[in-house]
């Protein structure tokens, strides 16, 4: 990339910033709809299947767009948040969007927001948001590309969500959980409701194992939109599961097939999930029974999902986790203990502000010794003060520590980690609570790559 380009890649990027950040719902699809209809619906040049949940979005999302790779279709894949580089969030072919094209969808989209803005405004409603104009860009970047499958993940919750604009031939639903409750509802009930409303007439829909709750919401709303209903626990299993050096292999039965002896290089349970849900997702979307097992063995080989049990350093060693809310911290133990079993294990900590700080920790403490609480580099970050008032009361005071400074965090955090005298390997540090988190501590460790 040039500096020319990367310049003009910030002030886009800086431009759109200045509107509604995208953890806040403004609930209304219109802006969005009338945006992509003037463009002439580029969202419906290309087939879609469309994520939503709490916990494994992302994964799921790159998961199915290296298997839809792997049969030779061109793909886009939206996701968010991005880690290093805001044209993480939409990627061609798998790999970010380039600087040049980046540009060219920002010019294509931006006098027709400009448009739809200034209706808005005439009627007392917002400009588009940060996430709606990324919705679009992406969209406008998919068309012109152009890509025969898009795998698009919703920002927060569903029915409302930006991206749900498209018409999604195959939905897929994460495990739900509560998070975003401010935005999302208060009740189990409510949080589903938001999910399902991904769910397209006609459609498939690809279930993950729910809470009771959750799973009856999601039944019933496929059920009233005519969509096929697809559950993990029923038709879909993880039949087995073998923990190895880099990853796992695993054996998974969906509605057409046993699909044996599969590498997937990702550690836990928890990713033997998602890419159940993600192989369900494109055998229903290609719709001609099993996938060939070279496609499959291909495409999950080629995966990665950067800041999920990631391993940026060794001696001690060192994991990155982007997991903020309690559901996906308590996916973290299984995995520790069968993939590295560390004997002493220290957290780096931080959350945003509007975080369950509490709930986060108190599914952390089982699995860690002591904590160094630290702060993100964002306005939204909770103070390092309260979040360490909040660790005294979850776990032993004298094992919890501050750091204002990431790379002192980590510093003190291995320090701790192999002050008892433990043989090579047993001890180790994970950071962990947020996405901003993950990418500070891989950009420490020059992990930049997307």
């Amino acid at each position: 990339m040039s500096p020319r380009e990367d310049q003009r890649v910030e002030e886009i990027y800086r431009e759109i910033l200045t509107r509604a950040p995208e953890h806040k719902v403004q609930p209304s699809l219109d802006r969005v709809r009338a945006v992509v209809d003037l463009m002439a619906n580029p969202e419906r040049t290309f087939r879609t299947i469309h994520v939503a949940g709490t916990n494994g979005k992302t994964s799921v999302t790159r998961m199915a767009e290296s298997l839809v790779r792997a049969l030779g279709l061109r793909t886009g894949r939206f996701t968010s948040p991005h880690l290093h580089s805001v044209r993480e969030r939409i990627a061609i072919d798998g790999e970010p969007i380039s600087p040049e094209r980046f540009v060219a969808a920002w010019e294509d989209v931006a006098p027709y927001i400009e448009m739809v803005d200034a209706q808005s405004l005439a009627e007392g409603g917002p400009r588009l948001s940060f996430f709606e104009v990324f919705t679009v860009m992406a969209f406008a970047a998919f068309a012109d590309a152009p890509v025969d499958v898009a795998i698009i993940e919703t920002g927060m919750g569903g029915r409302w969500d930006a991206t749900n604009v498209v018409d999604g031939e195959i939905a897929v639903i994460t495990p739900i959980d509560y998070d975003h409750q401010q935005w999302l509802g208060h009740s189990m009930s409510e949080i589903a409701g938001e999910k399902a409303g991904i769910i397209k007439p006609g459609s498939t829909v690809i279930v993950a194992e729910q809470n009771e709750i959750a799973a009856g919401v999601l039944a019933v709303a496929a059920a009233e939109a005519g969509a096929r209903f697809v559950e993990a626990g029923s038709e879909l299993a993880v039949v087995e599961r073998i923990p190895g050096v880099g990853g796992q292999l695993i054996d998974l039965r969906t509605p057409s097939a046993l699909y044996t002896e599969i590498f997937v290089p990702l550690f836990g349970a928890h990713q033997a999930d998602n890419a159940l849900l993600a192989l369900a997702a494109v055998e229903a979307l290609i719709g001609r029974g099993a996938l060939p097992g070279d496609v499959v063995e291909e495409g999950f080989a080629k995966v990665t999902s950067p800041g999920r049990l990631e391993v940026v350093r060794s001696s001690p060693s060192v994991l990155v986790d982007a997991g903020h809310n309690p559901h996906g911290i308590a996916a973290l133990g299984p995995a520790l203990e069968e993939s590295f079993g560390f004997q002493r294990l220290v957290a780096v900590f931080a959350c945003m502000a509007d975080k369950d700080a509490e709930g986060i920790l108190s599914q952390l403490e089982p699995l860690v010794d002591e904590v160094v609480v630290t702060q993100i580099r964002s306005a939204r970050a909770m103070p390092v003060e309260d979040l360490a008032e909040v660790a005294r009361e979850v776990f032993d005071p004298d094992d919890v520590h501050v750091a204002q400074i990431l790379a002192d965090a980590i510093d003190l955090a291995a320090t701790r980690a192999e002050s008892a005298d433990l043989p090579a390997g047993a001890a180790g540090v994970i950071v962990v609570g947020s996405v901003v988190l993950a990418a500070e501590a891989r950009e420490l460790f020059g992990s930049t790559d997307g």
